[in-house]
This record gives C-alpha cells, sequence and structure tokens, in this order.
C-alpha cells in the first residue's frame, strides 16, 4: 500500500496566540492516537477574519479553535451554531461537516468537567459567583445553571454588560440568577460554595494583578476557581490557598475543553493524562 503522506489540519485562530499552549496539547494527544493531525496556530486580525475561515475552509480543515477576539465575531461566518453555543453566543470550536462548518462551545464544559473530575465537586444546588461577564464567564455559568446549580451571582464592574448576561441567562436557566455591581472591592459573603474568575485578571504578562476580592468571610470549603491558566498559580488561587481554601486551576478548563475538542474532530477518546502533561510542560516546563 502506497504511504499517505496528507495529514488532518486543525488549529486555533486569534490575535494574539503566540502564547497560546492548545497545539502542545493536541499535538501531543494526536502523536499517542497514532493520528496523522497537525494543529497550526493562527494569528488573524479581526478584519481578516472571514477570510481566514473560508481558507480553512477551502484547505479542507477539519475545524479549529477560536480564541481572543473571535469568539464571538466568528458565528455569522459559520453554516450552523450548536443550540447550546448560541445560548451563550460565542464559540470556541468548530467542526467540519461534509462542507459545512458547526460552532460549538466546549469552554463551560469543560470547566464543568473539572470542576466534578479534579475538584469533585457537582454544581448542583450549590451557590455559584462569577466573576466578570465575558465569553468565558456566559460559557461557566450556562454550563452550571444546567447542571442545576442552586444560584448564581454574576459580579462585574460593567452594569451594561452584567445585566446583558444576566437577563440572557435568565431566559435560558432554571435557577436563580442576580447581579452584582464590582464597585472597589467584593467581599465574598459567607455561605457561597464556588467562587470563580472569569476574567482575564492575572493572566500573563500582567501575573501581579488579582481580582479586587476579599476572602475574609468566605465559608470554610468554599471552591475558588480561575479560568486564567496562564500561570497556573494565580494571586487569587494562592490567597485563597493561604487561607485553607481548596482550589481548581486555570489548566483544569483549559484541558477538558481540549479534551472535548479532541474528541469532536476525531471521534476517538481523547488521552486525558498525555493532554494534561503536555499542558503543564508547555506552561510550567514540567514544574
Amino acid at each position: 500500500m502506497p504511504a499517505d503522506y496528507k495529514a488532518e489540519l486543525v488549529g486555533v485562530l486569534g490575535q494574539p496566540v503566540a502564547e497560546n499552549p492548545t497545539g502542545a496539547m493536541q499535538e501531543a494527544a494526536f502523536a499517542a492516537a497514532g493520528l496523522n493531525w497537525r494543529y497550526l496556530t493562527m494569528e488573524v486580525p479581526p478584519a481578516q477574519l472571514a477570510r481566514a475561515v473560508e481558507g480553512l475552509r477551502a484547505l479542507g480543515f477539519r475545524g479549529f479553535n477560536l480564541t481572543i477576539p473571535h469568539k464571538v465575531a466568528v458565528m455569522p461566518y459559520l453554516d450552523d451554531v450548536a443550540a447550546e453555543a448560541r445560548m451563550i453566543g460565542a464559540v470556541n470550536t468548530v467542526r467540519r461537516e461534509g462542507d459545512r462548518f458547526i460552532g460549538e462551545n466546549t469552554d463551560g464544559k469543560g470547566f464543568l468537567r473539572g470542576l466534578r473530575l479534579d475538584a469533585g465537586v457537582d454544581p448542583r444546588g450549590k451557590r455559584v459567583v462569577v466573576l466578570g461577564a465575558g465569553g468565558a464567564a456566559r460559557a461557566i455559568a450556562t454550563e452550571i445553571g444546567l447542571a442545576e446549580a442552586g444560584e448564581i451571582t454574576v459580579v462585574n464592574r460593567s452594569e451594561a454588560r452584567g445585566r446583558g448576561m444576566t437577563e440572557d441567562l435568565r431566559r435560558n436557566l432554571a435557577c436563580p440568577i442576580r447581579l452584582l455591581p464590582w464597585n472597589g472591592t467584593y467581599m465574598v459573603p459567607e455561605g457561597i460554595d464556588i467562587l470563580v474568575n472569569a476574567t482575564s485578571i492575572g493572566l500573563f504578562p500582567d501575573v501581579h494583578s488579582m481580582p479586587a476580592v476579599d476572602l475574609a468571610h468566605a465559608s470554610a470549603g468554599m471552591l475558588v476557581c480561575d479560568a486564567v491558566f496562564n500561570p497556573p498559580e494565580t494571586r487569587l488561587l494562592a490567597a485563597a490557598r493561604e487561607r485553607g481554601l481548596p482550589t481548581l486551576d486555570g489548566l483544569s478548563m483549559l484541558v477538558y475543553q481540549g479534551v472535548i475538542g479532541f474528541e469532536i474532530w476525531t471521534g476517538r477518546t481523547a488521552p486525558e493524562q498525555v493532554m494534561k502533561a503536555a499542558l503543564r510542560e508547555a506552561l510550567t516546563g514540567g514544574a
């Protein structure tokens, strides 16, 4: 049988993307699974997004990821968007069906899987605070709500953006949704079960920043989660550990959304441990 040198292609579109480690994780997974697939990290400015998507279509890409600033802007250029991604209002993963590009959102699903598997916490009936009202916050809050959280409180500095997010959540979720203004320092009240930083505060290179939150009155056992994955040990998580609170870092969400993306694209079970090791190695040098 003649050799087949044609690689299947996937990748990520964003700006900036030079420090996005997803390629290292997915390439390791493809190698472990014996798949001749390649993951390309592609810098695409907003003005070129439509042309980039059509280029991927013409080149036969099997799918791709979106990161900042394309998760919402890409939606008009796709052939369809899955119901949950439409509910969230953002797409981070695209799969190919024939000649059609279908938008999905694996961010919230990745967070939820990490919450259950890595932190051992089921959000059902829990009181949750989500900091932020961007794409990650929407995805996380939506999936937590669909998992029957007891109550979700959105804390955001922009009242208009926060109101838009909470109104959308109320249309789609059964649990109570509250909005609180984030003026100055937010003091986490007693009785909260899960606190999630879904902002980019603390993301490299701004590693010395921390969301303006006060954990002094947090209940013992409150889980503190950070969607920031670089660095894995953010100042928020360090502050939580100093108080003896359990934590869940952003590597968990990133690896599990990648696991789900791998499975969507390839139809294979993802090598989760390989992906976790590759991601940690890429971000921490194995430390």
